[in-house]
C-alpha cells in the first residue's frame, strides 16, 4: 500500500484537478467533444487483449454491496458473474471496508460462511457460483483510516490494493484471476494510471502482465466521448466496457448543469431507449465490438414487491422489456440487484443471445457522433419528480451516514448513484430557475417548502436525518455544483464516529 501510494497518488491529485479545471471551462459554454490529438486511436486498427475463459459469457450479473450475507448471496444467485461492490453500494466506514476485505479473503481461503444470530439461518455457497469481480472506490475518494507519510491513500488504491495483496496467489492457484470493474474514470489519462497500478501491483506480486483484467464503467459523461482511448489505455487489462446509466444521468447534470440548454427533466422520463442514453449505450455497443471487448448493459434496480403478485409482474414486465432491448443492440450482459431478476434477466438473454456473446455482431452503419451524445432528453419537469428527488435523495443519505450504501426505497434497489441524480437535479432546476409544468418557478422558497413538507412524512424515528436533510438542503442551495454528496458525507461520516 505503501508503494502504490508512494508511486501514484501525485498522479492521482493532478488527474482530479484536471476535472477542476475542465469544469471551469463547461460552465464557462465549452461542450465535450471527441479530442483531436487521439483520433489516430479512435482510427486505428488495434484490438483488446485476450479475454480469461471465465469471463467469455457474462449475460447476467448481480451487484451488491460486501458485507459477508450478500456476497454468499449473491454468489448463489445463478448470476454468472458477481460484482462485489465496494463503491457506491457500500458506505465506506472503516467496518464495512475492512470486514468487505475479509470475506472476499474468506472466499478465496475456502472459509467463507454465514450463521445468521437473528435468524438462525446458516449461509454456505454452493459448488456451482458466480464469477468475481470487485469494484473499488474511484480516483476521487480518499481512506482516511490509513495514511502514508501523513497523507491519507486513495480509497481506490485502498481497496484493490488489499484485495490484490491478499488473494492474488490464491485466486491463481484456483484458476481465476483477479478481475475488477473500474468507476468514475472521465478520461483516457485516468485509465491509463489504474494500466500502470495493475502493472506495479503484478510485478510487485511476481505475477505475468495481463493477469488483472477490468471492465470500465462509462458513467461519467466526458468518458463517453474517449471509449476508444479508454479501451486503448487499459489494452492488456481490459475486458469491456459497461453502460453505467444511472452515475451517466449525474455526470450529464454535473458537468453541463449550468447550461441552460442542457436542462433535463424529470428523471423518470429520462429512459435508456432515448436521445443521449440511446446514442451512449449503441455508441459503446459499436466502440466495444469494434475491439474485441464486450459491451454490459445496465442495472435492473427492481426489487420484490412483498403481497403484491400485480407489482411484481409490472416490475418484472419492465425489467424484461428494458433487457430485450439490450440484448437485441448487441450487448453481451446485463446487470440486476436482486436474486429474483437473475432468472428474468437470464431468460432474456438465453432467448436472444444463444452464443456466450455477441462480440461477432457489430454496429454497421451506426454514425453516432457528438450531436447524438449530447441530444437531451424531453418531457414534463414537475412538482411530482421534484418531490420524488427530495424524498429518495435524503432518506438515501440518512442510510448512508448510518453506514448502509445499498438501500431499498420504494420498491428499488438505490445506491449513491440515484442520491447523486437526486441533488444534482434540484440544483440544475434551482440554479436555472426551471419552471415546473404548472408555471411555477423553481427557486429557494420552493426546494425548501417541498422539503420540509417531505420530511413531515418521513419516518421519526431515522437516528441521521436531521444531519442528511441539513446536507442534503446544502448541495441542493449552493452556489456551485458540489463534485459528489460522497465526498462531504465522508466527513460527516467520521465526524460522528460511525467510521471508527
Amino acid at each position: 500500500m505503501a508503494d502504490l501510494h508512494r508511486r501514484f497518488d501525485a498522479r492521482r491529485l493532478a488527474l482530479l484537478a484536471e476535472r477542476t479545471k475542465r469544469q471551469a471551462r463547461f460552465d464557462a459554454g465549452e461542450t465535450p467533444d471527441f479530442r483531436a490529438d487521439t483520433a489516430h486511436i479512435r482510427d486505428g486498427d488495434w484490438r483488446v487483449g485476450s479475454i480469461p475463459a471465465e469471463l467469455q459469457d457474462r449475460r447476467v450479473e448481480i451487484t451488491g454491496p460486501v458485507d459477508r450475507k450478500m456476497v454468499i448471496n449473491a454468489l448463489n444467485s445463478g448470476a454468472k458473474v458477481f460484482m462485489a461492490d465496494f463503491e457506491d453500494a457500500t458506505s465506506p466506514t472503516w467496518t464495512n471496508q475492512v470486514e468487505g476485505q475479509v470475506n472476499l479473503k474468506d472466499l478465496w481461503a475456502g472459509t467463507l460462511s454465514f450463521d445468521d444470530p437473528k435468524s438462525g439461518k446458516a449461509y454456505r455457497l454452493k459448488d456451482r457460483r458466480a464469477v468475481l469481480k470487485v469494484r473499488p472506490r474511484g480516483w476521487h475518494l480518499p481512506e482516511n483510516h490509513l495514511t502514508v507519510d501523513g497523507k491519507p491513500v486513495s480509497g481506490a488504491l485502498f481497496d484493490f490494493g488489499l484485495y490484490a495483496f491478499h488473494n492474488a496467489r490464491a485466486a491463481t492457484e484456483a484458476g481465476s484471476g483477479l478481475w475488477f470493474y473500474l468507476p468514475k474514470l472521465e478520461t483516457m489519462e485516468e485509465a491509463a494510471l489504474w494500466d500502470e497500478v495493475f502493472r506495479r501491483a503484478q510485478d510487485a506480486l511476481g505475477l505475468p502482465a495481463g493477469s488483472f483484467k477490468a471492465t470500465i464503467l462509462i458513467e461519467t459523461i466526458t468518458a463517453a466521448f474517449e471509449m476508444d482511448e479508454i479501451l486503448h489505455a487499459l489494452k492488456d487489462h481490459i475486458v469491456g466496457l459497461n453502460c453505467g446509466r444511472w452515475d451517466y444521468i449525474f455526470s450529464t447534470i454535473k458537468r453541463l448543469g449550468g447550461n441552460p440548454d442542457f436542462l433535463t427533466p424529470d428523471r423518470s422520463a429520462m429512459v435508456m431507449g432515448d436521445a443521449f442514453l440511446n446514442a451512449y449505450s449503441l455508441k459503446l455497443i459499436d466502440a466495444c465490438h469494434r475491439r474485441g471487448a464486450f459491451a454490459m448493459g445496465g442495472m435492473a434496480a427492481q426489487i420484490p414487491v412483498k403481497n403484491d403478485e400485480a407489482a411484481n409482474a409490472a416490475a418484472f414486465a419492465k425489467v424484461r422489456a428494458d433487457k430485450e432491448r439490450e440484448a437485441s443492440n448487441g450487448h453481451d450482459g446485463t446487470w440486476v440487484a436482486h436474486p429474483d431478476l437473475v432468472p428474468v434477466a437470464m431468460e432474456v438473454f438465453d432467448r436472444l443471445m444463444p452464443g456466450p456473446n455477441q462480440l461477432d455482431r457489430p454496429l454497421s452503419g451506426q454514425d453516432i457522433g457528438r450531436e447524438r451524445l449530447l441530444e437531451i432528453h424531453q418531457g414534463p419537469r414537475t412538482e411530482a419528480g421534484l418531490r420524488e428527488n427530495i424524498r429518495v435523495g435524503i432518506l438515501y443519505t440518512e442510510a448512508w451516514l448510518g453506514g448502509r450504501g445499498a438501500v431499498p426505497l420504494f420498491n428499488l434497489m438505490e445506491d449513491a448513484a440515484t442520491a447523486e441524480i437526486s441533488r444534482t437535479q434540484v440544483w440544475q432546476w434551482r440554479a436555472l430557475s426551471a419552471h415546473l409544468d404548472d408555471g411555477r418557478v423553481v427557486d429557494e422558497a420552493l426546494v425548501r417548502a417541498l422539503i420540509e413538507d417531505e420530511i413531515r412524512r418521513m419516518p421519526k424515528e431515522l437516528p441521521h436525518l436531521e444531519e442528511a436533510v441539513r446536507l442534503f438542503t446544502d448541495l441542493c442551495l449552493a452556489e456551485t455544483c458540489e463534485e459528489f454528496l460522497t465526498l462531504p458525507a465522508y466527513a460527516r461520516l467520521e465526524a460522528q464516529g460511525v467510521s471508527s
